[in-house]
């Protein structure tokens, strides 16, 4: 089958600013493949993550140096071999799917071995800032059954608390993007059990963690940055509980799928997680939010305008992807 490739970067705006630990954005930038084959078409998107050495212009180059392969009918398999694991390989991967779906009249669930998708309840992201911020963020998100609350280090027993003061119902997960150290993280793990904290994202650098496996962790702890595919689960068993998930990290859904499999063998709980990308990105992560304990999938939610068509939303419900969104 002859393949025709075609990459694009587009840019979506941000509701307002989107801040972590490592500073603050206004846009989604993200990478888009299309395939096109026997008059089908195919599209997968990604984002860059400079934490993980990215751009669009070094993500845009990964996938034309296997322009080549991919125009002369690579499929998902050899995909692995040629590109490593990251946002560029996960553009492909999820067009490949797409354009299988397409050519063959068969959904990417099936294909997958999948049940068939049903609704998620994905969590809603509160951007760090001062406790008075984020009081009234909660507030205002208070009727989400979710929330992923972003921390930063010095200051979060105080945010913490002014969350839950501005939620008092809602599940609280919280990610630190790897912005606490040895000294502060007990107190830290204890500021979230008092307010009742579901599930600690990413506390400590990667590479920097293994005091995780020498403590009582009264809440569970969840590495993301940490984890990347399933070369690295093994070494994250005694450290972590819970394992994030993400398509820009595993380089697509065929990856994610595996790990998914193997994390929970070795006893793992999962969650399903996302960059800020659009509908087109999120879509086939759904799949791997089937079979999560916590789904992440709210980047549409956080846009001022999304992909049309895009996935539909109706408060923190996600509903499964039409064939017109993406499989």
């Amino acid at each position: 089958m002859t393949v025709e490739l075609t990459v694009a970067v587009e840019a979506f705006p941000i509701v307002g600013r989107f801040v972590i630990a490592r500073g603050a954005k206004t846009q989604a930038l993200v990478v888009t493949a299309t395939l096109r084959a026997d008059g089908a078409i195919g599209r997968g998107e990604c984002v860059p993550y400079a934490r993980y050495g990215e751009s669009a212009e070094s993500v845009v180059a990964a996938i034309e140096s296997v322009r080549p392969g991919v125009e002369a009918g690579a499929d998902r398999a050899a995909l692995q071999s040629l590109l490593p694991a990251g946002a560029a390989r996960n553009a492909l991967d999820c067009a490949l799917w797409d354009l299988e779906a397409k050519t063959s009249g068969v959904a990417a669930h099936r294909r997958a071995g999948l049940a068939s998708p049903a609704p998620l309840t994905t969590a809603f992201t509160l951007s760090v800032g001062t406790p008075e911020e984020m009081r009234a963020a909660a507030a205002r998100a208070a009727h989400r059954p979710l929330l992923k609350v972003k921390l930063a280090g010095a200051g979060d027993p105080e945010r913490l608390l002014a969350v839950r003061a501005g939620a008092t119902r809602a599940t609280l997960i919280v990610d630190a993007n790897e912005a606490w150290r040895e000294e502060n993280l007990l107190a830290n793990i204890e500021a979230c059990a008092r307010v009742g904290v579901a599930l600690i994202e990413q506390p400590l650098p990667a590479g920097a963690d293994e005091i995780l496996a020498r403590i009582e962790r009264r809440v569970k702890i969840c590495a993301d940055e940490s984890a990347h595919d399933r070369a690295g689960l093994a070494a994250l068993q005694g450290r972590y509980d819970a394992v994030n998930i993400k398509l820009d990290k595993t380089g697509g859904l065929t990856e994610a799928l595996a790990m998914a499999r193997e994390a929970r063998e070795l006893g793992f709980a999962i969650m399903a997680g996302c960059m800020v990308g659009t509908s087109l990105a999120m879509a086939p992560a759904a799949l791997i939010g089937q079979c999560a304990d916590y789904v992440d999938l709210d980047g549409p939610l956080l846009l001022a305008r999304d992909r049309d068509p895009g996935l539909r939303y109706e408060g923190s419900t996600l509903f499964p992807p039409t064939p017109e969104v993406w499989g």
